[in-house]
């Protein structure tokens, strides 16, 4: 069954159709930034700092290195989604002064 099929025997299709055009014709910022940096900067950043660290630190024992290793990539990660908040935050205040 496809999601026409399922549509077509609906009572409220005329309803969900015009919510869906309603949304899709919504004014407002594009949040694909916002997405990005909340979903994929973080993800890239851990994995780029964990291979920088596995290579810094390959001359150190193998269990000591993953675990150093780990424990920096996740400060890393956390201290860059801290920085970008307050890059955020500070937008969005001055975004707020200038209405």
């Amino acid at each position: 069954m496809t999601q026409q099929d399922s549509c077509d025997s609906c009572s409220q299709k005329h309803d969900c159709r015009e919510v869906y055009n309603r949304m899709g014709n919504a004014p407002g910022p594009s949040i694909a930034i916002d997405v990005c940096l909340a979903f994929l900067f973080p993800l890239v950043v851990f994995v780029a700092t964990l291979a920088i660290f596995q290579e810094i630190l390959a001359a150190t024992a193998e269990p000591a290195r993953t675990l150093i290793s780990l424990a920096l990539a996740l400060a890393s990660t956390l201290g860059c989604i801290l920085i970008v908040r307050m890059i955020k935050q500070k937008t969005c205040q001055n975004d707020r002064r200038s209405l």
